[in-house]
């Protein structure tokens, strides 16, 4: 499962939509299996758009056997695939009402049932957490997480990055178009020249920064320090200066989380 990830206007939607043939590159290719894709190769795929790609009018059941009679399957497999998909989000009592009379997070279950409906073997999807409460989120994440140890491939764009770190391996964020840091996502973490910090003492912490060496980012909160510092400061020593100045009630230290490597990325 592959997170990518960049700021707004990196060109995640355009990459993606490039896959799909919906935009024309200037240059480059895409390739499935090392070899240019094929129209036959897009009908093993599920694509979920960040912009809605139902048919608001059509009921939600018809849509997903359609949309599944579109890639190949009978129209007994598609329907009972339509009914298995919208019974797992939760949606079976919604299977004949109209997509526009859901709300919001149930459309945004029925477009992914429509991406899964065809059982890919590749899935692209464009903000599919994008406004859904936290048990749908849940259930999304369950989904994709089967769908991956399933040996589909999964490639989702989010700008929820403590999720992508949840459930994600592997992670590529671009900035202007290009790859600026690409990996498994713990390797990433562990070989970062950075490190995030936390202390909390008695009274002002903002004097234990200039106890501090290799900091490159500070925020005060309260009597909490959290500060982005070198991977090679010594912090044993900056612990014995700390609890020497103020009473030291709180300290962690780790490898950095998956949104400062973003900010780090794409500064």
């Amino acid at each position: 499962m592959l997170g990518f990830l960049g700021p707004n206007g990196a060109g995640k939607t355009t990459a993606m939509r490039t896959v799909f043939r919906l935009i024309n590159p200037d240059s480059g290719s895409v390739t499935w299996d090392e070899n240019p894709i094929t129209a036959d190769d897009l009908l093993r795929c599920g694509y979920m758009p960040e912009q809605r790609g139902l048919y608001p009018k059509m009921r939600a059941g018809d849509q997903l056997a359609y949309l599944g009679r579109l890639h190949g399957m009978s129209k007994t497999e598609a329907h009972g695939s339509a009914e298995t998909w919208l019974e797992r989000f939760g949606l079976r009592e919604r299977i004949d009402d109209p997509v526009e009379s859901l709300s919001h997070g149930n459309q945004q279950r029925v477009q992914l049932a429509a991406a899964l409906v065809h059982d890919p073997d590749l899935l692209v999807l464009d903000e599919p957490f994008s406004g859904l409460d936290p048990i749908a989120v849940e259930t999304m994440s369950e989904v994709l997480l089967e769908q991956a140890a399933a040996g589909k491939a999964v490639v989702f764009s989010s700008h929820q990055l403590d999720l992508v770190e949840d459930i994600c391996e592997y992670v590529a964020i671009i900035n202007a178009g290009t790859i600026v840091l690409e990996g498994r996502v713990q390797t990433l973490k562990d070989s970062a020249p950075i490190r995030h910090l936390e202390v909390e003492v008695d009274g002002d912490p903002s004097a234990l920064v200039e106890l501090l060496e290799g900091v490159q980012t500070t925020q005060m909160n309260g009597e909490r320090l959290t500060a982005i510092i070198n991977a090679t400061t010594d912090v044993r020593g900056f612990i014995a200066r700390a609890q020497e100045a103020s009473n030291l009630r709180h300290f962690t230290y780790t490898t950095p989380s998956l949104s400062d490597l973003f900010r780090e990325a794409v500064r």
